[in-house]
């Protein structure tokens, strides 16, 4: 799959100097920082994601402090520990 990308001019500088350095394609690079952003932040970002579509569906469920201290059976001395 081909995919276009516009590069502000420093980066795509910087990139260029990295692979002509290397001996390597800009879009190896391009590619491992992709890689490494998703790995990194692909759940958190679908979460989000997720959490946002439940508030502009009106469907998002909340619960107060003291509601999930029920469900759990906690005290407020267990909040002390």
């Amino acid at each position: 799959m081909m995919l276009g990308v516009r590069l502000p001019e420093s980066l795509d500088d910087r990139l260029g100097k990295l692979a002509l350095k290397t001996h390597r394609a800009k879009s190896f690079y391009v590619k491992e920082a992709l890689q490494a952003y998703l790995d990194a932040y692909e759940e958190t970002l679908l979460a989000v994601a997720d959490y946002e579509d439940q508030v502009r569906n009106g469907t998002l469920v909340t619960y107060s402090l003291e509601e999930v201290m029920q469900r759990l059976k906690l005290t407020k001395d267990d909040l002390e520990d």
